[in-house]
């Protein structure tokens, strides 16, 4: 599903006009990419967290050099869903009709 799919989604399940719904939902992004940039983490009840994972320093290998390269120490954005959103996947008859039949 695409941003614009949500969008409309959103549009149609409140009655709330497209417009207004997209300046909703962009600043709902803006906020989380600006305080996540700002080391701040989110944490929305029922749904998940959006958090900034640290990843140590290593030395990973370019093979078609043969030569070691030092990645430096930084963060990544990350995102842990909520145990109320992970039993609602978890118990979703569309996501088990997907799954493969052993």
């Amino acid at each position: 599903m695409t941003k614009a799919e949500v969008i409309t989604k959103i549009s149609d399940k409140t009655g709330i006009q497209k417009d207004d719904v997209t300046q909703a939902v962009e600043a709902f992004f803006k906020v989380v990419k600006d305080s996540m940039a700002d080391g701040e983490n989110i944490y929305v009840r029922g749904f998940g967290s959006f958090i900034n994972k640290k990843r140590a320093k290593k030395i990973a290998r370019n093979i078609s050099k043969n030569t070691a390269i030092v990645i430096d120490e930084h963060y990544i954005p990350a995102f842990k869903p909520s145990k109320v959103f992970i039993e609602k996947i978890k118990n979703s008859k569309k996501i088990k009709e997907l799954a493969p039949q052993e």
